[in-house]
């Protein structure tokens, strides 16, 4: 959960501008736009699997340089 305590002579486009930096940073957003819709539990591991291949080739093209 975000808090934010609006400062003292503190304009509401600043707080707001504060707001959704923190938001942004706490992964709210990324959260709601993976939960919107439901996805079966073989997509969801299908996904990691293809995201770890991408991250093992990288690795090796790394290593190869």
């Amino acid at each position: 959960m975000v808090k934010l305590i609006v400062r003292e002579k503190e304009s509401i486009q600043e707080a707001v501008r504060r707001f959704r930096k923190l938001v942004e940073r706490s992964g709210i957003k990324r959260e709601m736009r993976r939960r919107e819709y439901y996805e079966k539990p073989s997509e969801i591991r299908r996904r990691a699997r293809l995201r770890a291949e991408q991250r093992a080739r990288r690795a090796r093209m790394m290593a190869r340089r």
